[in-house]
């Protein structure tokens, strides 16, 4: 039963925000942080240019998510083996 609560909770946490805010865009933070650097220095020029450019913003959020998966893989890969190793230490 806990966890179904749990679920509900991270549900309502997802879905009354969207609601709430319906038609509003969610842009980026690097979207934000150019059109700041736009407005306050407009002679700005990067110091360097992306390498390769995703084809779209679908392929840019694959990329990212993937990334995050694989982070969040490892992250969790070494913690269960530290969780395991000092459980093993102890006596039952």
């Amino acid at each position: 039963m806990k966890n179904g609560w749990l679920l509900l909770g991270v549900v309502v946490l997802v879905v009354v925000p969207l609601w709430w805010k319906r038609g509003a865009e969610f842009a980026g933070a690097d979207s934000q942080a150019e059109g700041v650097v736009a407005e306050v220095a407009p002679q700005y020029t990067p110091w360097i240019a992306s390498w390769w450019e995703p084809p779209s913003g679908e392929i840019e959020s694959l990329l990212f998510c993937t990334q995050a998966a694989l982070g969040a893989g490892v992250l969790g890969y070494c913690l269960g083996r530290r969780n395991r190793r000092v459980t093993a230490d102890k006596p039952c």
